[in-house]
């Protein structure tokens, strides 16, 4: 259980005001604890609509930390998200990859910047993620999944560094979400029915084309259907595809399915058929693997490429130093270049690490 990494830390929450961060410093304060809570600004200046740091939010987590007698500090990060988890997806999305910002945001930002910036000066750092933590026999910290398979956050984690994981306390890791909004309903919390955030976490309400467009621009090219061959349209960059994605292309003679890109000669390939051969995988590389806890490959794991509630079987083969093969015992759709290969233990408990999907 969580509160056994509890005895004489200092304790840092990081509170974003929303529902299971304020249930977090809830969990602390039933124990008669009231840790340092730290508001993360990750939104650009310059534009308001764009900030992640809106009002609203700073209002509730504001309203949360005094509820229970905590100091709150806003910590603003938001250049070293523009240098590093910005120009992180530009370059993939460029390359014609499918990247994760809220991965490396983790890394790089909440377990990586926050630290730099203050989170040194604590033992433990706790956040709303659905995930829970375990130590072994051998004094190793695990990460663990969620007992809700559809809010489990462990494939966001999945590349936080060690020492990040060690300082990682997740207190709300071992409810599903219904509990979660029953606890902050019965406590009377200001944002108990407040929605869920939906996609990378300081976009708010702006599309991510948008987002796009707005540091790569526009890059016409042609549209070809895959099995003829034939040319159906134009579309205005490939950064704005990705592989298995069938909606919101806007061609007609549809349904299409984006099943290639050809990037050097700037060609999206489509399929008129639902699922086509081609969009199938069953053997995959991936590079880059990071390992969280153990580097010992076991015979049997499972894993997920998206955000998605199942977990696949498979075996991972090596092939060289930090790059693996995984042989999956079915075919999938969908696997695309630049994407996380999260890959698990054969029971889908504990996280072994992940990897970039690689050609």
């Amino acid at each position: 259980m969580w509160t056994e990494e509890l005895r004489d830390k200092k304790i840092a929450v990081l509170l974003s005001g929303g529902v299971d961060s304020s249930v977090v410093v809830y969990e602390f304060a039933r124990l008669g604890l009231h840790p340092d809570c730290f508001y993360i600004k990750i939104g650009p200046e310059e534009k308001e609509e764009w900030d992640c740091s809106s009002e609203e939010d700073l209002e509730m987590a504001t309203a949360v930390a005094h509820k229970y007698g905590c100091r709150l500090e806003v910590i603003d990060c938001h250049r070293e998200y523009w240098d590093q988890v910005t120009k992180y997806t530009m370059d993939k999305v460029r390359s014609g990859l499918t990247p994760n910002p809220d991965v490396m945001c983790n890394r790089l930002i909440k377990f990586g910047a926050f630290d730099e910036k203050c989170g040194h000066d604590y033992d433990l750092i706790a956040t709303g993620h659905y995930a829970q933590t375990e130590i072994d026999d051998e004094g190793r910290k695990w990460l663990c999944t969620s007992p809700d398979p559809v809010k489990d956050q462990t494939d966001f984690l999945a590349q936080i560094y060690d020492w990040q994981l060690k300082k990682a306390l997740f207190p709300i890791g071992h409810y599903v979400k219904d509990e979660v909004r029953q606890i902050a309903e019965r406590e009377h919390l200001v944002n108990a029915r407040r929605k869920d955030s939906q996609g990378i976490c300081f976009l708010g309400k702006v599309n991510y084309n948008d987002y796009i467009r707005r540091y790569l621009g526009e890059h016409p090219g042609d549209v070809i259907e895959l099995e003829t061959g034939k040319r159906i349209g134009e579309h205005k960059g490939l950064w704005f595809h990705t592989i298995g994605q069938r909606k919101g292309m806007g061609f007609s003679g549809g349904p299409w399915f984006v099943v290639k890109k050809d990037v050097e000669r700037n060609i999206l390939y489509v399929s008129h058929g639902y699922d086509p051969d081609t969009a199938y995988q069953q053997d995959f590389k991936v590079h880059d693997y990071h390992w969280l806890t153990s580097d010992r490959l076991p015979q049997e794991i499972t894993f997920k490429i998206r955000h998605t509630p199942g977990y696949l079987p498979a075996t991972l083969e090596k092939t060289g130093d930090n790059s693996y093969v995984v042989h999956a015992k079915e075919r999938i759709h969908g696997v695309a270049p630049g994407q996380f290969c999260v890959v698990y233990d054969k029971d889908h408990y504990r996280c072994l690490g992940s990897g970039e999907i690689t050609i």
